[in-house]
């Protein structure tokens, strides 16, 4: 038994030493595939693409653009099932078209979906990906931090609330991360102004948008 027990400590010695390697490797290949003075000043950022091709230049960008395909199909599904599904309970709080607070015999907001199918549609054609990713980044980072706040207050206001799961690092780690987003979107309206403001200034424009549904009759629209 005591030498079972040796020899699978050694293989898992092994193991790890062999995966530290193979990370060592792979961040050597990412620092020789971009040039001395970094990612700053590449023709584009797409480092992940550009370090496939320096290891299989015939494959690689093909392997990065399935990878891409994967992922972003499950996004979409995802974007799908949450955008409709947040139009339902903003009618449904008297927020939105009360028409979006419906469902189908299916049970499925079809309607929401509707509006966010016209939606998305708008988007496609007003830029580049690269472009409403830039856009979108800044009020994402807001709206991140802001829900993780939302931990603070609700330690604070709910004290005694059964919580199934407890964010691990309390309050030390939540709070790293509100800072590091918070560095990121200032870095972000310096550096990308030109994209940050206006994406901003979308957001910013709900402001009124939810105060004139609040006020107005439910049963109206």
């Amino acid at each position: 038994a005591s030498s079972y027990r040796t020899k699978a400590e050694a293989a898992q010695i092994a193991s790890i030493s062999a995966s530290e390697e193979t990370n060592r490797r792979l961040n050597e290949r990412i620092v020789r595939s971009t040039p001395e003075l970094g990612i700053s000043q590449a023709r584009d950022d797409r480092v992940g693409t550009a370090v496939l091709q320096v290891i299989s230049p015939k494959y690689g960008m093909i392997l990065m653009a399935i990878a891409i395909m994967i992922s972003t199909f499950g996004c979409v599904n995802g974007m799908i099932l949450m955008g409709s599904r947040l139009y339902y309970a903003m009618a449904q709080d008297g927020l939105f078209f009360k028409a979006a607070g419906e469902l189908n015999t299916r049970g499925v907001p079809a309607y929401g979906l509707i509006l966010q199918g016209a939606w998305s549609i708008l988007l496609v054609f007003s830029g580049t990906y690269i472009e409403l990713l830039d856009y979108v980044i800044f009020a994402a980072l807001l709206f991140y931090a802001l829900t993780v706040s939302g931990l603070f207050v609700l330690r604070r206001t709910k004290p005694d609330e059964i919580r199934p799961y407890k964010a691990w690092g309390y309050p030390f780690l939540p709070l790293l991360y509100i800072v590091l987003c918070i560095i990121v979107m200032i870095d972000l309206l310096v550096v990308r102004p030109e994209y940050t403001w206006p994406g901003l200034i979308i957001v910013a424009s709900g402001i009124p948008v939810f105060y004139f549904w609040r006020k107005r009759d439910p049963h109206t629209i």
